[in-house]
């Protein structure tokens, strides 16, 4: 028997994929070599986009219950004078939610894992590591731990040393990022209110550093690795203790990990090989100071599971898996490469350097701002813009974000007329495309801000096309790549 989709890999990436695709109905095996979800938190941030992946999965209300919101980032030279401030909105923002999280890893694995056991079709094979596969024609074999699976797909969120690359032959691109920093995450006996709650970064060249507030009490410090230090000895308690005296000492905190880890910024070219794809860290890696690198593959797999999901039922020809690699890879770049230059400005260790970055930052203090890019070349074309780029997330007249109304699939925001007008299409049938008119007064406000009769929204959230009238959307709902 062949299962439709199978995923190397349990992370954040790998078990949003692998709801997102059991949503739509597909048979999916899930391989992962540990026993249990990973009971060390790593990864720490989301923004709102994230949240309406989550949401689409029916996990996002769970999830922000047990998060913090972060009012910014600040950055602060070696005498604490500030460089660079990137303040967020403590306000629902145009996605419905807010644009900065943190999240306890294992707490968030945990939420997706329990909402993937909910289907029926969706497999979950722990300490089952994947250790080679056979291309067939019409599927792949897979030779695991207990033994072999066939699947029609197969994609790997198993990250920066992927199994399912290495057996794709693809090449990572080096954008010349990688330094060794202590990751230290800190659990506190007691609030200490004293403590920022806004993300510091210390920009002294002596030792750059990282002051995040994460949830309750817990709290990490990123510390960066100078010429000289041994890896092992910075990873004693002592050391550590003497690194954080500035903040808090042993008696007031308990240290819940301590580790050594590179920061890399990598790039593969070649995400699908035939039936076999990548996503999360095994196409990309990214230095932190953006907090964007699980984010970008949550991102992968909202991009890839609907087009998967369309080609195994036979919706839309293979060529469609084309354009995951041509839209992601470029959306990705975007925020590989701020995160590089961000980590210029933190990592600078040569105090002329950093002297001349403080002169001019004081002198003229730039501001800062979210990127949110568009997409790479793909099922827009060459269409203007707002298309393939990020549709906000309106409120209809009940309160309700649209999204819980649309779900996961295409949805189509328009004027009553063009609505109407719309309403035969054969493509937007097939495609199961939700359609909410101006009769709602939230349709009526976002067409408004959009200044367009009419905005056709994918699974993802991207925009495919925005048209003034009746004639132009059919030349947008042509772009659905469906079959018809």
């Amino acid at each position: 028997m062949i299962c439709d989709v199978a995923i190397v890999g349990l992370g954040p990436v790998g078990v949003t994929l692998a709801n997102l695709l059991a949503l739509q109905g597909l048979s999916i095996a899930c391989f992962e070599r540990e026993a249990s979800v990973y009971h060390h938190p790593r990864a720490g941030t989301c923004d709102g986009e994230v949240m309406r992946v989550f949401q689409a999965i029916g996990t996002a209300d769970e999830i922000a219950a047990e998060t913090f919101v972060s009012p910014g980032m600040k950055f602060l030279n070696a005498e604490g004078r500030l460089l660079l401030d990137w303040p967020r909105p403590m306000v629902e923002g145009p996605q419905a939610w807010h644009s900065s999280y943190r999240f306890h890893q294992p707490q968030l694995e945990t939420v997706l894992r329990s909402r993937l056991a909910a289907f029926p079709r969706a497999k979950v094979l722990l300490r089952d590591e994947v250790t080679r596969f056979a291309p067939q024609r019409d599927h792949v074999v897979l030779y695991h731990t207990t033994g072999e699976t066939r699947a029609r797909y197969v994609v790997g969120c198993d990250g920066a040393r992927s199994v399912v690359r290495k057996a794709m032959g693809v090449e990572l691109e080096d954008l010349r990022s990688h330094e060794r920093w202590l990751i230290l995450d800190i659990v506190m006996k007691q609030e200490r209110p004293d403590l920022p709650l806004h993300t510091v970064q210390v920009c002294d060249p002596a030792r750059p550093l990282t002051v995040i507030k994460m949830v309750g009490k817990r709290r990490r410090w990123e510390i960066m690795l100078m010429p000289g230090d041994e890896p092992e000895a910075m990873l004693r308690p002592e050391r550590i203790w003497q690194l954080l005296a500035r903040w808090i000492g042993p008696h007031e905190a308990e240290i819940e990990r301590a580790v050594v880890y590179t920061f890399h910024s990598v790039i593969a070219h070649g995400w699908r090989a035939g039936r076999l794809l990548l996503a999360g860290d095994a196409c990309h890696q990214t230095p932190p100071f953006l907090g964007q690198g699980m984010c970008s593959g949550i991102r992968d797999a909202s991009n890839l599971a609907w087009k998967l999901a369309w080609v195994v039922q036979g919706l839309a020809g293979e060529d469609l898996l084309d354009t995951y690699e041509s839209e992601r890879s470029p959306h990705v770049r975007q925020y590989v490469e701020t995160a590089v230059r961000l980590g210029g400005i933190i990592q600078a260790t040569d105090p002329a350097v950093a002297a001349k970055r403080d002169a001019e930052m004081l002198a003229n203090p730039p501001k800062m701002e979210s990127i949110q890019p568009g997409l790479g070349p793909g099922l827009h074309g060459d269409a203007p813009s707002p298309a393939g780029t990020l549709a906000p997330q309106p409120r209809l007249a009940d309160g309700r974000r649209i999204d819980d109304a649309v779900g996961y699939r295409f949805a189509l925001l328009a004027t009553r007329e063009i609505a109407a007008a719309a309403a035969g299409s054969a493509r937007l049938r097939k495609a199961d495309a939700a359609i909410f008119s101006d009769e709602d007064e939230g349709v009526r406000r976002y067409l408004a801000a959009a200044r367009n009769g009419a905005v056709l929204v994918r699974p993802d959230r991207y925009i495919l096309g925005a048209a003034r009238n009746a004639p132009e959307l059919e030349a947008v709902i042509a772009r659905i790549p469906v079959r018809v």
